[in-house]
């Protein structure tokens, strides 16, 4: 499809000697022919890499914070640094797409994570690594929009709950198997090695992009919103780094909190006062008129601050207040991937049978009663009843995620997707931003008041490892009593963003699947509009 001017920069152009089957279904075929699954499965492979980079990393967080020496507040932008980089990144999408073309650009992306993981497993401080982890971000940033476009466009409108559901895979796969390989690389080899393992995966990535993806020609790229993006990005950079610096400097009240904070939220307020005035926005605010689409934005980044906020901290529990090895606190966090792959193909297949504000209400209440039982987490909580917690959690997971992906799409018109695809991708990455540095912050500060009303204010470096081992063993479990306790009163929060999303996905979010509109309605934005 070529650009409009209603969609601005947003639109990926159409291919115009499409080399696959895939890349004109046949109207009505509801079955997944075996073109489209070609592509799907290059598509996969890249997401594998860019969502399992994230798991992978979780379990040797305390590993690197011993290592080099950091605290929780710092290492934690191992974790938020790469989402951070990821949101910044996808604005570029379409414009580059337009640019370079899809195949070319997913190519390109693929190569510079595999640069970034290899230069990140040869990090030699916690500067470099920090660097190494954004360079990631910045390719893998454009992987899972440009791979959504690709697949997405393969299928066709009336396909679109299965196409997401194979989208799914890596985000089944991500929780299961991230935490497992990183455990195992951790305790055998090394911390390195959880990036080497990129360097293979994404060769075999780059062989499969150039042999099976259509190709596509170089579209008419507009210019380049060059002020929207000296708005967006740092503004989305210094709001997400002013907060994180909230733990480590104990407080908002200091100028290194207030001050990136201040001028990230003037960028922002800045960049929606431009893109609702420009001719060719690099984010079209303009689809948020449509209200599922914006019922879909608003759930989607809550229920995924507290998720992603989760899956930072349990590992930092089973490490620090359990003394797990990190293989053993990746096989046991498995069961929440479980739940995930088993929920997600039946999701999908509702998604695109009936309105998502059936399925996707029933997601968040069954993620609000496992983070209702983590609340109660202790010092010696049963690992079987936190395996039932966390399978409990990918179940709602599955029944969430790519059905509120599916809702949003549904409602727009084709020449509209691949912004849509943008704007979702984003939304997904800020929110784990947000979630790593908020649930980390919280955890933190919880932590220290308890720390402090137990055995004074000199008391912070009881949490220590070294400064533990030290201790009587009375008061030794005391600490870690206080820890366990912490981390407990932390899922609160979780719990309290899940309560939001639910409210609005049940007042919101469709409960019948929107009737198609023809792709030149002009009902605009607002209007339940499907894609052609």
């Amino acid at each position: 499809m070529s650009t409009t001017p209603d969609s601005g920069q947003s639109a990926l152009p159409e291919d115009p000697t499409p080399a696959a089957p895939a890349a004109a279904p046949e109207a009505g075929s509801d079955k997944l022919d075996r073109g489209v699954l070609a592509i799907a499965a290059v598509v996969v492979i890249g997401a594998i890499m860019s969502i399992l980079d994230v798991t992978v990393v979780s379990v040797a967080i305390p590993t690197l914070q011993r290592d080099f020496g950091v605290e929780l507040t710092t290492i934690q932008w191992i974790a938020t640094g790469y989402t951070l980089a990821l949101a910044t990144v996808i604005p570029l999408t379409a414009w580059a797409g337009d640019r370079f073309g899809t195949k070319r650009l997913y190519m390109i992306s693929i190569a510079l994570f595999v640069a970034g993981s290899v230069l990140a497993g040869l990090a030699w401080d916690i500067t470099s690594l920090l660097v190494f982890r954004v360079l990631q971000g910045l390719g893998g940033g454009m992987l899972m929009p440009v791979g959504m476009t690709i697949l997405t466009r393969a299928a066709g409108p009336h396909r679109v709950g299965r196409v997401m559901s194979i989208i799914g895979v890596p985000m089944l796969l991500g929780p299961i198997c991230g935490p497992i390989l990183g455990g195992w690389l951790v305790d055998s080899f090394s911390w390195r090695w959880i990036f080497f393992i990129n360097l293979p995966i994404g060769v075999i990535g780059l062989l499969l992009a150039g042999r099976i993806l259509p190709r596509d020609g170089k579209g008419i790229a507009g210019k380049l919103d060059l002020l929207g993006l000296a708005l967006l990005s740092p503004g989305l950079a210094l709001l997400i780094y002013g907060f994180a610096e909230y733990g480590s400097q104990h407080g908002f009240g200091h100028a290194q909190v207030i001050a990136p904070m201040a001028v990230g939220a003037v960028l922002l307020v800045g960049f929606v006062w431009h893109a609702l005035r420009a001719p060719q926005p690099l984010i079209d605010l303009r689809l948020f008129a449509n209200k599922v689409f914006s019922a879909s934005i608003v759930t989607m980044i809550l229920m995924i601050i507290a998720v992603f906020g989760g899956m930072l901290l349990l590992p930092i529990y089973l490490q620090t207040v359990r003394f797990e090895t990190a293989l053993d606190t990746g096989l046991l966090l498995a069961p929440q991937g479980i739940g995930a792959m088993l929920a997600m193909p039946i999701a999908g297949q509702l998604a695109d049978r009936t309105g998502v504000g059936r399925i996707v209400p029933v997601g968040l209440a069954i993620i609000g009663g496992s983070f209702w039982w983590l609340t109660g987490l202790q010092a010696d909580t049963s690992y079987w009843h936190l395996g039932i917690a966390l399978f409990v959690m990918g179940v709602g997971m599955g029944f969430t995620m790519m059905p509120t992906f599916t809702g949003a799409l549904q409602t727009l018109r084709r020449r509209s997707i691949a912004n849509a695809s943008t704007t979702l991708n984003i939304t997904q990455q800020v929110g784990a931003s947000i979630g790593t540095a908020l649930m980390t912050v919280i955890l933190y500060v919880i932590a220290t008041n308890k720390f402090t009303e137990a055995f004074g204010p000199a008391a912070a470096g009881a949490a220590d490892p070294a400064a533990l081992a030290a201790l009587p063993p009375e008061v030794q479990a005391q600490v870690l009593g206080i820890q366990a306790t912490a981390f407990g009163q932390t899922f609160w929060w979780a719990l309290a963003f899940v309560a939001v999303a639910f409210v609005v996905a049940l007042a919101l979010l469709p409960k019948r699947k929107p009737e198609p509109l023809e792709e030149d309605d002009e009902a605009g934005t607002g209007a339940p509009v499907m894609m052609h």
